[in-house]
């Protein structure tokens, strides 16, 4: 009688406990614990960023500091599918990054995940910087609706081929983005160039800037020859020779050099490599329409399309090709 007693009990613990407790562990694992992670639902998930104002780095929960991404790299006032596109982004080239979860870290700081210095890795604002920059109202009203999209998206990423992406944002693209291998020269699957038409409404989509031919020359290098080009009544000071795929400069001859389109947007800090050049008197007029390197999501077509009442699943899913929405908790 012990014996089927015992034996009864051993059977419901088995039943009730131990098996709904392994069918729990495997429905939570996701990409984090593919890369080797230790991470369970709802559990909270540190990341370590270099904070340069400080010159050290800091022990933060990922969400809140991808809230903070998300306030420093997309305006507050863009619609809430935006932002939420922009959060799923920003936690995708966290986790990339992420020594916990395989990632490199940032070289230059052991010991850091990501940095708040945008140079190298994502912009990323605190409490005290945003309430500075909304003021003390339009902190609690903006800080409000970018939680709500992060939370919204809690530990969402985009992977390809089960790992998280490069993904990659810009401002403005101008009709179309750019791929990643006309930028970069290295080709992915889901940084191709598709179309946008959604960010016309930018304040950086077009600009024409003048620039002094004895500026261009200093920049560019004194060999350029455009100052004796224009000197000798040539007709053809600067011309463009080829355009990319998505309709940028890839080369363009300025006096007697043959220039890529990214060396001079560079160069000459333009807005985008997606511009005319024309000749006027002493300068060269460059009209450019974009702002940013154009590869990935751009932020205004984002909006956009939010505007148009898409949601941030089809953002994302437009602007980076053949992606799919994974979550690093593994629901």
């Amino acid at each position: 009688m012990r014996r089927l007693l015992a034996a009864t009990t051993l059977l419901v613990v088995v039943l009730v406990i131990i098996i709904p407790a392994l069918v729990v562990r495997l429905d939570v694992v996701g990409p984090a614990q593919q890369r080797g992670a230790k991470v369970h639902k709802g559990e909270d998930m540190p990341i370590h960023v270099y904070i340069p104002e400080l010159n050290k780095i800091v022990k933060m929960n990922l969400e809140d500091y991808i809230k903070g991404v998300v306030a420093a790299e997309m305006p507050a006032e863009f619609e809430v599918e935006a932002l939420k596109a922009q959060a799923v982004a920003a936690r995708t080239y966290a986790a990339k990054n992420m020594v916990a979860l395989g990632g490199p870290g940032i070289a230059e700081h052991p010991g850091a995940d990501v940095s708040a210095d945008h140079r190298l890795s994502q912009a990323w604002l605190s409490e005290t910087q945003l309430k500075a920059k909304w003021g003390p109202f339009g902190y609690d009203r903006y800080w409000a609706k970018i939680s709500k999209a992060v939370d919204d998206t809690r530990g969402q990423i985009l992977t390809y081929g089960g790992e998280p992406i490069n993904a990659v944002f810009h401002s403005t693209s101008g009709e179309h983005t750019a791929s990643a291998k006309e930028v970069w020269g290295f080709d992915y699957p889901y940084l191709q160039s598709v179309v946008c038409t959604w960010d016309k409404n930018s304040p950086r989509y077009s600009e024409t800037k003048e620039i002094a031919l004895s500026e261009i020359e200093q920049r560019l290098g004194a060999d350029t020859g455009v100052m004796a080009a224009a000197q000798s009544g040539g007709s053809s000071v600067a011309s463009i020779i080829d355009l990319t795929s998505s309709g940028r400069v890839d080369k363009i001859r300025i006096g007697s050099k043959t220039l890529t389109g990214l060396f001079v947007r560079e160069k000459l800090e333009l807005r985008s490599a997606n511009f005319t050049i024309e000749h006027k008197g002493d300068k060269l007029l460059f009209k450019t329409t974009g702002y940013g390197h154009g590869v990935g999501m751009c932020q205004y077509g984002a909006n956009g399309l939010a505007k148009e009442g898409r949601k941030y699943k089809e953002i994302l899913t437009h602007y980076y090709t053949g992606v799919t929405l994974s979550n690093i908790f593994g629901s």
